[in-house]
């Protein structure tokens, strides 16, 4: 049961305050040329899709989530931009609000994983003033009346502990795969990394870098992501979930990932010398 409430951090700048402005521009980018004809969504996995204000990168977003099924639950994984709180900080049992409503939590899988990944530590610090979720949840409001979320702050950039907490959300995913089945129910869960990719340099050299950044999360490489992204210098603010994301989606059985769009934000603000690069991925 939820017993605490998450009020919103970043709307009326990241995104509109208004239900109703709101729901029409998440319409907007989930309804783009590429999805004009009616396409059968696909049953996702996991995903990335980035968290920049929306005016920027939520036709990235909306071609995610144009071509994803939203499940019950919804696992998001964003990086700790502010640097408050804990290391690995999940908010267990309380709803997120936004515009278009309270969004629950999946309060018995965020209390699974931290039963079987202590590292993992409740904590709302590391989350109050944190926008990469929050943005998110629009997206799945708009296609789900009641989604449920285990939303998951990353705060390190250690690959060991970044895979030992893909491998148990991975099991803690699986069981209750298996429990809901016997039961009858619909038991998928989506894995979400939020991340935007390199930030502040030229169009030209974030293209590059991000492009080589994509090519490990494409391959389902994630230890090859790690390293390149600490070798090259590539400002992917969320590559801590998106090697979360992957490994537990190996796991769980995908085998494939697509890029489904990129942009950078000089395609709308016109300024070339310093951008942030946005991809959207799906994996299945």
């Amino acid at each position: 049961m939820t017993s605490a409430l998450r009020i919103p951090a970043v709307a009326g700048r990241f995104y509109p305050s208004r239900a109703d402005e709101l729901l029409r521009d998440v319409r907007a980018y989930t309804a783009s040329p590429e999805t004009a004809v009616e396409m059968k969504r696909i049953s996702a996995i996991g995903c990335v899709a980035p968290h920049a204000g929306y005016i920027y990168s939520g036709g990235v977003a909306g071609a995610v989530y144009s071509r994803v099924e939203i499940p019950e639950s919804c696992v998001i994984l964003c990086p700790n931009h502010t640097g408050k709180g804990r290391p690995l900080a999940v908010m267990a049992n309380a709803a997120w609000q936004t515009p278009l409503g309270e969004v629950a939590a999946d309060s018995d899988t965020g209390a699974r994983l931290l039963g079987r990944f202590p590292a993992l530590q409740e904590d709302s610090a590391a989350h109050r003033s944190e926008h990469a979720i929050e943005v998110q949840l629009p997206f799945l409001q708009a296609q789900r009346a009641k989604p449920k979320i285990v939303p998951i702050a990353v705060g390190t950039s250690d690959f060991e502990v970044l895979h030992g907490l893909g491998e148990a959300l991975a099991e803690v995913i699986a069981v209750r795969h298996e429990e809901d089945e016997e039961e009858d129910r619909k038991g998928k869960a989506l894995i979400i990394a939020s991340s935007d990719m390199n930030h502040y340099e030229s169009d030209t050299i974030t293209r590059v870098k991000d492009r080589r950044a994509i090519d490990r999360v494409l391959a389902m490489d994630a230890r090859g992501l790690w390293e390149v992204v600490m070798s090259e210098d590539i400002s992917m603010c969320g590559f801590g979930p998106t090697i979360v994301m992957l490994t537990a989606a190996k796991l769980l059985g995908a085998s494939t990932a697509t890029l489904v769009k990129y942009a950078t934000s000089g395609e709308v603000s016109g300024d070339y010398e310093s951008v942030v690069g946005y991809a959207g991925i799906i994996v299945n």
